[in-house]
C-alpha cells in the first residue's frame, strides 16, 4: 500500500446557497416594519435604486416642443461626471447634515422602585431606618414581592455600614486575623444581641455606631409595607392579601380570617372544612372567599414599565361583495424601482475605468435583484394568505369553533414551495381580519380525529371546551371524563389527559375547584 498525497479530478453535485438567497430568505422572515427599515437602508447604499412615486396629475403638460426642450435642458445632469467624482450630490453640506437620520432610543421611565423611594423621601424616618428601607426597596421584584431573605438584606446593609465607617473597618480587620475564620458579616451589637447571619466573634464597635439588628430590619419592612400600592414588600401571597385587607379596613371580616388562619384550606377550596372551623355555612365561606377577587395578587405590576405592543398587520382580509379578499398592507413600505438616470449611465460606460464599470455592474445587478425579491415576497405572502382564507372560510363566517386543522406542509404542497419558505412567511406576521388582528400562526394547528372521518382543529377543540365550561351548572361542574363523553357525542375522539392538558392551557380549574355550594 503506497502512502502519500495524490491529486485527481471528479464531478459531483452539491447545493450551495449564495448570499443573495440568504438575503431573500431574510426578507421573507421580516415583519413589515423591519422590511421598511431594510429597504430604506438599501436606498441609501445603492444609487441604482430610487423611490417609485405617483405622478403628479396637477402638473400641466407642455404643449410646444420648445417648452419641452427647455424643461429637458433644466433637468439634464452630467451623470457621468457625478459617477466619476464619487457621487457628489452638490448643494450646501449643512442642508444634507440636517436630514441625517437619527435612530430613536428608549427613554428611561419611572418604575416601582422610584415610586417607593418618592414616598420614602416624604416620610420622617431616622437615617438608619431610611438606609434599611432603601436596601429593602432595592430587593423588591417588579410584581411587588420581597423575595430576598432577611439575613441577606441585613448582611448587605451592615456591609455598607462597615465600608462607610473606617473605625468599623479597622475592628473588622482585627477580627479577621482571629484563627476561628468566621463570617465577617456575622456580628453582634454592643449589647451582645446576635444578628442573623452567623456566629462570628464580635468586634469592639466604636461609641455611637452599631450594626443593624433584626428588629430594625423588621421595623423597616413594616414601613415599606405601609406604602402605596397596598400589599407591596410582602414575602408571599398570603401576606400580600392580608396587607391589602388591612389597608381596606377589613380586619374583622370572615375574609380576613380565612386568609390569616386557614390559607391552605382556602386555596384548596375546602368549603366544608372552613365552614366547620369558623362555624358558618359552606356558602358563607365561599362568598367570603369571593371577595378576594377585588384584591391584586401582584400589586407592583401597575408601576412596571411595559411598552405598548403596537402591531402593524402585514396583510388585510376584507369581506367585499360577498367574498373575502386579501390585500398586502405595504402602504408604508418604500416602492423601489431602478433609477432611469443610472440605467442610462450603465448603457454608456465608454471612457470609464474598469473599476467603475465593475462597480456599475455590481450595483445594477444588486438593484435588479432587490426589486425582484420584493415582488417575489409580495406574491408569496398573498399566495399563502389566499390559501388560508379558502381553507378557513368557516372560521371567518362562524368563529373559532369552526377552525380547521392546517399544517405548513399542506400549504407548501398547494402553492408549490418548500415548507421552510412557508414557515418564514408566516413567522411573526399578522393579518387584520373581520375577526380581529391575528398572527398567521393562529391558523395552523394539529388535528384530532372525528367519527365522520374529518379532522378537527386542536384550537377549535379548546374553544369548544371553554364554551362547555362556561355553560355548565356551577353546582355540578363537568369533570374531565364527562367532557370526554360530551365530545364523543359530537363525534370527536379525545382522551381525558388531553382534556386536562387543554383545560390547564386555558387556565380552567378542575371540577372540584369550580364547584359552587
Amino acid at each position: 500500500m503506497k502512502t502519500g498525497m495524490q491529486q485527481h479530478t471528479g464531478l459531483r453535485q452539491e447545493l450551495r446557497i449564495n448570499p443573495r438567497l440568504y438575503q431573500a430568505m431574510d426578507m421573507l422572515y421580516m415583519p413589515m416594519l423591519d422590511l421598511q427599515q431594510h429597504l430604506q437602508q438599501e436606498l441609501l447604499s445603492n444609487p441604482f435604486l430610487e423611490l417609485e412615486e405617483p405622478e403628479d396629475e396637477d402638473t400641466p403638460e407642455k404643449t410646444t416642443e420648445e417648452e419641452q426642450e427647455e424643461v429637458k435642458k433644466e433637468d439634464e445632469v452630467d451623470w457621468e461626471e457625478i459617477l466619476l467624482n464619487g457621487f457628489d450630490v452638490g448643494g450646501q453640506k449643512e442642508q444634507y447634515e440636517q436630514l441625517e437620520y437619527v435612530e430613536p432610543v428608549s427613554v428611561e421611565t419611572r418604575d416601582l422602585a422610584d415610586h417607593l423611594r418618592d414616598q420614602l423621601q416624604m416620610l420622617e424616618v431616622p437615617p438608619r431606618q431610611q438606609l434599611l428601607c432603601e436596601e429593602i426597596i432595592g430587593n423588591i421584584t417588579e410584581d411587588g414581592y420581597l423575595v430576598c431573605a432577611p439575613d441577606i438584606i441585613l448582611a448587605a446593609a451592615n456591609h455598607w455600614l462597615i465600608s462607610n465607617n473606617p473605625a468599623l473597618q479597622v475592628n473588622l480587620d482585627e477580627d479577621e486575623d482571629d484563627e476561628d475564620g468566621d463570617d465577617p458579616f456575622a456580628f453582634e451589637d454592643v449589647s451582645g444581641a446576635p444578628h442573623s447571619g452567623g456566629n462570628g466573634k464580635i468586634p469592639a464597635l466604636p461609641t455611637g455606631v452599631s450594626l443593624f439588628t433584626q428588629d430594625e430590619l423588621e421595623s423597616a419592612i413594616g414601613v415599606v409595607q405601609l406604602m402605596d400600592p397596598a400589599g407591596v414588600a410582602a414575602r408571599n401571597l398570603r401576606e400580600c392579601l392580608l396587607l391589602q385587607l388591612r389597608d381596606l379596613g377589613d380586619t374583622n371580616t370572615l375574609t380576613y380570617q380565612l386568609v390569616d388562619e386557614a390559607f391552605p384550606d382556602l386555596i384548596a377550596h375546602r368549603w366544608n372544612d372552613l365552614a366547620r372551623k369558623f362555624g358558618v355555612e359552606p356558602r358563607a365561606a365561599q362568598t367570603a372567599a369571593d371577595r378576594l377577587a377585588r384584591l391584586d395578587p401582584k400589586p407592583g405590576l401597575k408601576y412596571t414599565d411595559r411598552a405598548a405592543g403596537y402591531i402593524t398587520p402585514d396583510l388585510i382580509v376584507d369581506y367585499i361583495e360577498g367574498r373575502y379578499q386579501v390585500f398586502l398592507n405595504d402602504t408604508g413600505v418604500p416602492r423601489l424601482r431602478l433609477s432611469r438616470a443610472y440605467q442610462d449611465i450603465a448603457r454608456k460606460r465608454g471612457g470609464m475605468s474598469q473599476e467603475n464599470k465593475d462597480f456599475i455592474a455590481s450595483r445594477m445587478n444588486s438593484a435588479t435583484w432587490m426589486v425582484q425579491a420584493i415582488e417575489q415576497r409580495r406574491q408569496t405572502m398573498l399566495k399563502v394568505m389566499n390559501f388560508i382564507v379558502d381553507r378557513q372560510r368557516e372560521f371567518f363566517e362562524k368563529g373559532v369553533e369552526h377552525l380547521k386543522p392546517l399544517t405548513l406542509r399542506e400549504v407548501a404542497e398547494v402553492i408549490s414551495m418548500h415548507e421552510s419558505t412557508v414557515s418564514r412567511v408566516t413567522n411573526e406576521k399578522f393579518v387584520q381580519t373581520p375577526r380581529g388582528v391575528l398572527p398567521l400562526k393562529f391558523f395552523f394547528s394539529s388535528a384530532l380525529s372525528t367519527a365522520s372521518g374529518e379532522d378537527a382543529s386542536a384550537r377549535s377543540i379548546r374553544a369548544k371546551l371553554e364554551k362547555l365550561v362556561a355553560d355548565e351548572n356551577s353546582k355540578k361542574p363537568l369533570t374531565d371524563q364527562q367532557i370526554v363523553h360530551l365530545f364523543e357525542e359530537q363525534g370527536i375522539q379525545i382522551a381525558r389527559r388531553t382534556v386536562a392538558k387543554y383545560r390547564d392551557q386555558l387556565g380552567i380549574l378542575p371540577a372540584r375547584m369550580r364547584k359552587r355550594v
